[in-house]
């Protein structure tokens, strides 16, 4: 075996969890050998740096061998080798802080820390004596 379609390359050595998904991802031009958009059907071989985009960051992988059977995780690495630069890991890294300290208060998913408070401020202490139930019919008579 030679060459290989790299959609089923790119399934095959886990960098997209479906065949459907890696394909789609070259028809979105998010997938490059040598510098070139490429689509699902081009044919790769040894030694070829493909390029992946998944926002934020461009991964890098080297082609060690060719294969179009899905293999373990294990496995991987006698097929590819990663060789994304160090900065792209920053932009990832900077990503996910970033997204983590701008999050405005009262947006999204209340923390644990949220949560915690309103249980306090629910607890039987706060509310002993208070009546919940409101009698609406005895105001209409």
């Amino acid at each position: 075996m030679n060459e290989v379609r790299i959609d089923k390359w790119m399934w095959a050595t886990r960098i997209f969890k479906t065949r459907t998904i890696a394909a789609e991802a070259c028809k979105k031009n998010r997938v490059m050998v040598g510098g070139v958009n490429v689509k699902p059907s081009r044919m790769i071989k040894l030694g070829d740096i493909i390029q992946v985009r998944k926002p934020p960051i461009t991964y890098s992988f080297k082609v060690l061998g060719l294969t179009e059977r899905r293999m373990g995780a294990k496995l991987v690495p006698e097929y590819m080798e990663n060789v994304t630069t160090p900065d792209q890991y920053e932009i990832l890294e900077m990503n996910r802080i970033s997204s983590f300290v701008n999050r405005s208060k009262g947006l999204g998913r209340p923390t644990k820390k949220d949560r915690r408070e309103l249980e306090h401020f629910t607890d039987p202490e706060f509310t002993d004596g208070f009546d919940f139930e409101f009698d609406f019919d005895s105001e209409e008579e």
